[in-house]
């Protein structure tokens, strides 16, 4: 177990500095100069050339690249062009904000897919199974501002019951905070659900189709007892790859959801990084995310080679 999960570490240090490179390239080709964006359209070019050459954008490709790895490697994460703060301290504030959205949906559409898997499959070909499999693909398909739309027209203006925002007032209390996060989380459940569902079910009906169901059942074992003990044991095993897979998204793919509730997260931080195209900011959150990402692929693999030893030995 200890070789596999430090081969798996390594394989996810090897993607992360992978991840570096490209997103330290692609943040190169992002259009505009530096210096020119920082002090306008106005100031002279000896002006620019002396900020670029303060901040270091004149130096060749691979010294910048090795000074921002380096500097990020020991937490160092630069300085914000944008918004003249340290990178570290703004990727911090919204990660915060993103986790504490993500866990809300993570709660909610987790427990609420694997539930609707199960029975999805157990009653098989009935019309409960075609309401779970058809309303939660048509769900999925919907994009989040679609849907995030609708919910506050009508919860938020109509209705009255809840913020059109996700922002909560300062010193805020957890229940006030998760009034405030509620409408912004539906949008993200929406999304989930056909897929975690569908994946569930599908593992379900594999497993009950198995031959050591048959052979549990034959054995006189109780219905209940094989599905609880084989069954889902089984069953569950790709569900936990594809709910690992989410986590990322649920951190730093909310562009949409926190543009739309005015929420700051890390989805917006990388929206308004790259829209002004804030170098240090945009790669710095973009490798937290991915870090963040293999963190939770990570965590994943040892529960999937804890509940399947043939992973690991294999």
């Amino acid at each position: 177990m200890t070789r596999f999960v430090l081969r798996r570490i390594g394989l996810a240090l090897i993607t992360l500095v992978l991840l570096s490179v490209l997103v330290f390239i692609g943040t190169q080709l992002l259009p505009g100069d530096v210096g020119r964006r920082i002090l306008g359209p106005f100031a002279t070019q000896e002006a620019v050339d002396v900020l670029n050459a303060r901040l270091g954008t004149d130096r060749p490709l691979l010294v910048q690249y090795w000074d921002w790895i380096t500097s990020a490697v020991t937490g160092d994460l630069g300085f914000s062009i944008s918004f003249s703060r340290p990178v570290t301290e703004l990727l911090g504030r919204a990660l915060v904000n993103s986790l504490k959205l993500g866990a809300l949906a993570f709660v909610i559409v987790v427990p609420l897919s694997l539930l609707g898997g199960i029975v999805a499959a157990l009653k098989r070909g009935t019309f409960i199974d075609r309401i779970i499999t058809v309303g939660g693909l048509s769900a999925t398909v919907i994009p989040e501002f679609v849907s995030g739309i609708v919910l506050i027209v009508v919860f938020a203006v109509f209705l009255g019951w809840l913020p059109g925002f996700a922002t909560a007032p300062p010193g805020s209390g957890f229940f006030t905070q998760l009034r405030h996060l509620i409408l912004p989380a539906i949008p993200l459940v929406l999304v989930l659900f056909g897929y975690i569902a569908r994946i569930t079910r599908a593992g379900v009906i594999e497993a009950l189709d198995a031959d050591y169901t048959r052979t549990a059942i034959l054995k006189g074992l109780p219905r209940s007892t094989v599905i609880r003990r084989d069954v889902l044991r089984n069953a569950l095993l790709p569900t936990i790859a594809v709910i690992a897979s989410q986590v990322g998204y649920l951190i730093g793919g909310l562009v949409v959801v926190e543009v739309l509730f005015g929420y700051q997260g890390v989805g917006k931080l990388l929206f308004d990084a790259a829209r002004n195209a804030d170098f240090p900011l945009l790669a710095s959150g973009v490798l937290v995310v991915g870090a963040s990402f293999q963190v939770s692929m990570l965590l994943a693999d040892v529960a999937y080679s804890w509940l399947n030893p043939r992973i690991r030995i294999s």
